[in-house]
């Protein structure tokens, strides 16, 4: 019966074969019969191809590219899968259309498009086309995971989206001789689409009922083999195969059952089913539907082991490129159909996919090989896509009812009081927190699996067919984050951040079971919850950081100035060749990396015009992209020369590709990636040494672009927030609306119901967004990354210089981490609930204290970041209290620091940090926001600079302590804040002269906001700078009144110069200062009278009211050429009233009722009173002859004479003559150093 076997079959699958369906027989279509895109001449621009020449991304302004073959007659459909939901027109065109960068399809006469994303046709003119009208509102159909299909038909064109008729486009389409249209597409910059025009099965199938048929004809032959070959094989396995597994046995077996002649009909039936499975049409058509329905009886994976028994046939009667080819093709389908599913309520296509993806990885060997083949690939897998319009998920049913805060308080914020809710309230809130967790519940079913196939790639016991799964995903896994870290400026061949933040989540899971597991077999070892990453990773070369920033500068320029330090504490020897050797490598990479180039297909190379695509994710066909750039970057780490001394650590750094398991974890006294332990380090077993790297890497990816992610998805939130409070107005605006003006309550009540149906769609959108982005969980995941991070830190702190080797990219995850817990994750979860989340904030501000000044870090932009964080961490009374209990010794080194010279370091953020630890102590300094901005809307009341005065009267003690001890550190500080604000004041009244000049010119003219800017950044850094001068006087006057400092003359002079140039400036009527804060030109809100005087006020009644010295102060102050009383009148509204300022209002402390307080009006009128009267006196004092002044200061009286010159001179203007020469040259060479003067430009 075996014997002719062969010839059996092959005479079944030709009986009632149809003759081929081909689109050559059919009238109407002209080209190849493999359609693709024209990448030879039928496009405009630059544009990034798929080697199959069906996935395209627009690299310029507006990219055009056609398809090889057009349509002339009857009726024709292609799909075109969206994976981005930006600017592009899809359509047809002819053969004469011309594009260019700022025209494509549908503007020119013979080219017709529709553009989803902003809902119209085109055709040389556009008008609203494709919309779909829920009650009052219409939503955009074309979104990122679409599928858009174009339909031909002579003289009618229509557009369907999902399966959705849009109805008909455009009619009575020019035809004719010589009138063909070919599909055709313009896209904008990084947009991203791959069309389908027949070489895959339609998603949406039923064109063929309506007579439309795909450009490229169906394999109809192959088709019938195919499924006839698959109806053989189920018949030979239902009577051959025993299905049911006994407990124990190995998944990946089967056994054969009865004649061994059965395996001979197999190999017959696979020696014609086997090349059919090479095809994708074929693959995706017949393989795929019957795998998915071995799996619809529901039950869990491990209930159907026909699948793994399906595969162990594949690779025992199947070639190995065969069996590789199918397998691919099969994961590019199950990617393809996963990512383009429309969401149902019940996720159920998700799930579907999801479970036969889990099961085709439970076979070792298949799972080892599409490892091997792009495993990030997968990353697609992880990726719950959020969807744009409620009713394409079916939020409406499990979320019938709708909430949103319906309360707020004077800055805008929700109050979360919840029992002032009314009982209506209460209802609606809980059935909506109801909806809500039924929709957690059912994401949760797609989590659960996506963790379960990461668990797979990540099993390190599967050894029996070779390495484990673990490692070679390590290796890739190492790769993709090369690629997305070494390719910031390319955006087209990075992983979307929106599947990294669902790969980051779903990784950490895994991780920390894995981690978990490994503790309850290894109890000496610490569990997930005290996780870190050890600091030899970041030296001993094992794994590659590729160019990523090192908080010591180069890894070259460190391992030359840091190698004695190598040496004596980790044990590593730096060969003094091989930075040479490093050199020489790759300069031989580069040569290599040439000749490959010169190798490989080019694909779609033309000049100036399409090019090889790069990306290995951006493509929505997720076919074999080539990979232009991505295999153009360096390999991660070459071999480097043995190191000589025997008697220390011999380095061995691979590539990601040649790294084995030996490598990685070490054997045999090799401590694998833990080479060269820190002798203060302590030896204990953390965790198995890949999960370390893979945790690194997690890191990583962390920074690269999930925390960016979330901070732009929390912009749901804000819509929310923003509208309740719109609502809410609205509604209190009906309330007062009179019952005569029934046309002013009417268009209150159309805003009310679109306010109401906006948040009803909204707040069903938060939903979704918050159970797959901002839950518990997912909150719970970036707080563990933060104290990995700041485990991390501490520990390579510990290793002293070697802590220069630490990335950068950890202090910011640190950073970072906090901010996102700070806010993006509330108000639907509270950061104050995490477990041990004070005794973590007050690890991270030791962290924050101990290294915005650290010597060891050199990089000026992580310098800059560790000092923003350190400002905004003391502007919230929480973080300021962690900030005082860090111990003494820290606090002191930190304010050190903070009071080291301004001179070359960027002082703004430092100053701030001053301003802060002072606000609320000052004079009038207890405000939020300026009184004449408190009926302004503040732009984010959650901004460091908005929050409540909240003083640290532990660190001012500090402060004191420092400043009365070191004389020479008190004298140096203040010296540089007078500088600056000599510096500052003196840019600001130089800018708003040329802004005063620009708004009285009479012909119109406009003022740089840039300008702006700068002139309202040199105003708050005065004020500042002023605010850190009156912090100084109070905690420390003697700094300035005891005269037997050597410096405190001096600086008291200095000082009262200052403060009378700027009540000289500020208070004169209808001057230069006063014109301009009465324009109240945009960008100059915070330049007003209020914020200046007051904190020179402050300064003045510090320094007139420190008891028996006043008179010192007094003297010094009124001695100064530019003392005027009445400046000092006009801070209570005393200066001149005369009739030309009748009409002007007046400033005066007095007006400030719940600014100033009772006692420091009379504090300031006491001073009035008292500089009055040593006014009258210094008056009706004899007057000093002008022979008699210092020809130096002209304020003091000659009382020294030099020799041999016989110069004259006070000791006063002496001293001043030295003191500018010294440090004039220090000011102009702090304004030249190019850190301030960048540092100025982003200010």
């Amino acid at each position: 019966m075996f014997q002719d076997l062969g010839a059996h079959l092959e005479k079944l699958l030709a009986e009632d074969n149809i003759t081929e369906d081909s689109r050559d027989q059919i009238e109407g279509c002209l080209g190849p019969s493999a359609v693709v895109l024209d990448h030879s001449s039928g496009f405009e621009g630059l544009l990034f191809v798929d080697d199959d020449l069906l996935g395209v991304i627009g690299h310029s302004n507006f990219s055009s590219i056609r398809a090889t073959t057009c349509a002339y007659k009857g009726k024709w459909v292609y799909e075109v899968l969206i994976s981005s939901q930006g600017l592009m027109q899809i359509g047809w065109c002819t053969l004469n259309c011309r594009f260019n960068q700022e025209e494509g399809v549908g503007d020119t006469p013979d080219s017709y498009a529709y553009d989803g994303n902003r809902v119209r046709k085109w055709n040389v003119t556009t008008t609203n086309y494709g919309k779909v009208k829920t009650q009052r509102f219409t939503h955009s159909v074309q979104r990122s995971g679409s599928i858009c299909a174009c339909e031909f038909y002579l003289t009618l064109s229509v557009c369907l989206n999902n399966g959705q008729s849009l109805g008909v486009a455009f009619s009575n389409i020019k035809a004719g001789p010589g009138v063909a249209y070919f599909p055709a597409i313009s896209l904008s910059f990084k947009e991203s689409v791959a069309f389908n025009f027949g070489s895959r099965p339609l998603r949406y199938p039923y064109y063929f009922y309506a007579c439309y048929l795909p450009l490229q004809s169906p394999p109809t032959t192959d088709l019938i083999n195919a499924n006839r070959l698959l109806g053989y094989l189920k018949t030979v396995l239902s009577t051959s195969i025993d299905t049911q597994v006994p407990t124990g046995r190995d998944s990946g077996t089967w056994q054969i059952q009865g004649d061994p002649t059965i395996l001979v009909t197999l190999a017959h039936i696979f020696n014609h089913f086997a090349p059919l499975m090479c095809k994708v049409y074929l693959v995706e058509d017949v393989l795929m539907n019957f795998l998915l329905s071995i799996l619809e009886g529901g039950g869990s994976v491990e209930e159907h082991p026909l699948i793994q028994q399906l595969l162990d046939l594949f690779w025992l009667l199947m070639e190995d490129h065969e069996v590789s080819e199918c397998l691919k093709q099969l994961m590019m389908s199950l990617l393809r159909a996963y990512r383009f599913s429309p969401i149902i309520p019940d996720l159920g296509f998700q799930i579907h996919y999801l479970r036969l993806t889990t099961a085709i990885l439970r076979h070792e060997k298949s799972r080892k090989y599409l490892i091997t083949f792009d495993v990030l690939r997968s990353v697609v897998f992880f990726y719950i896509k959020t969807p744009l319009r409620v009713k394409e998920a079916g939020l409406e049913e499990l979320i019938p009812t709708t909430w949103w805060p319906t309360r707020f308080d004077k800055e805008g914020k929700d109050e979360k009081d919840t029992r002032e809710e009314t009982a209506e309230e209460r209802l609606r809130r809980r059935a909506y927190e109801r909806g809500c967790h039924r929709l957690k519940k059912r994401i949760e079913v797609v989590e659960e699996l996506q963790v379960q196939i990461l668990r797979l790639m990540l099993n390190n016991k599967d050894k029996g067919t070779g390495e484990a799964s673990r490692y070679i995903f390590l290796n890739k896994f190492r790769k993709f984050l090369q690629e997305n870290a070494s390719n910031r400026g390319n955006p087209t061949v990075l992983c979307p951040p929106e599947y990294m933040v669902c790969f980051i989540h779903r990784l950490i899971t895994a991780i920390r079971s894995y981690w978990d597991e490994g503790k309850r077999k290894s109890p000496g070892s610490i569990s997930s919850e005290d996780a870190y990453v050890p600091p030899q990773l970041f030296y001993n070369g094992k794994v590659d950081y590729f160019d990523l920033q090192r908080l010591g500068g180069l890894l070259s320029h460190l391992k030359k100035t840091l190698k004695d330090d190598l040496a004596a504490k980790a044990n590593i020897i730096i060969d003094p060749a091989e930075i040479q050797a490093s050199s020489m490598d790759d300069l031989d990479e580069d040569e290599e990396t040439g000749a490959a180039q010169l190798q490989r297909p080019s694909g779609a190379v033309a000049m100036g015009g399409a090019l090889a695509r790069p990306s290995w994710l951006s493509s929505p066909t997720l076919g074999r992209a080539n990979r232009f750039l991505s295999t153009a970057a360096v390999s991660l780490m070459t071999p480097r020369r043995p190191l000589a001394p025997p008697e220390k650590v011999k380095v061995r750094t691979l590539a990601v590709e040649q790294r084995t398991e030996e490598d990685i974890e070490g054997s045999h006294g090799n401590d694998g990636l833990l080479l060269g332990r820190p002798l203060d380090e302590p030896d204990q077993p953390i965790t198995e040494k890949s999960l370390l790297e893979i945790l690194d890497g997690v890191v990583m990816m962390y920074n690269l672009s999930v925390h960016q992610q979330l901070g732009k998805m929390v912009v749901v939130s804000d819509d929310v927030h923003e509208y309740a409070v719109a609502l809410k107005d609205t509604e209190e605006k009906i309330a007062r609306c009179p019952s005569r003006r029934l046309d002013i309550l009417e268009e209150l009540q159309k805003s009310q119901k679109v306010f109401a149906e906006k948040l009803n769609h909204l707040s069903r959108r938060l939903a979704w967004i918050n159970a797959t982005i901002y839950s518990k969980e997912k909150m719970l995941d970036v707080y563990w990354l933060l104290k990995v991070c700041i485990r991390t830190i501490e520990h390579s702190d510990s290793t002293g210089s070697l802590f220069a080797f630490m990335p950068e990219f950890y202090l910011n995850v640190a950073m970072n981490s906090y901010s996102a817990l700070k806010n993006y994750f509330s108000p639907s979860n509270c950061m104050e609930e995490l477990p041990g989340y004070e005794e973590t904030l007050t690890q991270l501000a030791a962290i924050l204290a101990k290294h915005f000044a650290d010597p060891r870090i050199i990089g000026t932009d992580i310098k800059d970041s560790l000092m923003q964080a350190l400002a905004s961490y003391v502007c919230y009374p929480q973080s300021l209290r962690a900030v005082e209990k860090i111990p003494e010794d820290q606090r002191m080194a930190m304010m050190r620091n903070l009071l080291a010279p301004y001179e070359q370091r960027p002082w703004a953020q430092t100053n701030w940090i001053l301003v802060r630890l002072w606000r609320g102590c000052g004079f009038g300094y207890r405000y939020t926001r300026l009184p004449h901005l408190l009926k302004t809307k503040p732009e984010d009341a959650n901004l460091p600079s908005l929050q409540k005065p909240c003083p640290s009267l532990l660190l001012q003690r500090h402060m004191a302590e420092l400043l009365s001890q070191d004389k020479d550190m008190a004298a140096s500080f203040l010296n540089s804040v007078l500088n600056q604000l000599n510096w500052a004041f003196s840019e600001f009244i130089g800018m708003i002269q040329e802004i005063q000049q620009a708004a009285e010119r009479p012909e119109r003219n406009f003022v740089d906001t840039r300008q702006l800017k700068v002139c309202a950044t040199c105003f708050d850094l005065s004020v500042s700078l002023l605010r850190v001068l009156e912090m100084t006087i109070t905690l420390v006057p003697e700094i300035f009144l005891d005269w037997t400092r050597p410096s405190a003359e001096l600086l008291l002079r200095r000082l009262a110069q200052l403060l009378n140039q700027v009540l000289n400036r500020v208070t004169a009527e209808r001057n230069l200062f006063d014109r301009v804060v009465n324009l109240r030109l945009p960008g100059l809100e915070s330049v007003d009278h209020y914020p200046i005087l007051v904190a020179v006020s402050g300064i003045l009644v510090r320094i007139l009211q420190a008891g028996p010295l006043i008179s010192r102060a007094a003297s010094v102050l009124l001695s100064d050429p530019c003392f005027q009383l009445r400046s000092i009148q006009y801070l209570l509204g005393e200066g001149d009233t005369g009739a030309a300022s009748a009409d002007h209002k007046h400033f005066s402390l007095h007006t400030y009722t719940d600014y100033i307080s009772t006692e420091e009006e009379q504090k300031v009128e006491q001073m009035l009173t008292f500089l009055t009267e040593e006014s009258k006196q210094a008056a009706a004092s004899t007057p000093t002859s002008e022979d008699d002044l210092c020809p130096i200061c002209y304020a003091h009286s000659i009382s020294a004479i030099f020799k041999p010159c016989s110069h004259k001179s006070s000791n006063q203007g002496f001293k001043r003559l030295k003191y500018v020469q010294h440090m004039g040259n220090r000011v102009e060479k702090w304004q030249n150093t190019s850190i301030n003067q960048s540092y100025i430009k982003h200010l």
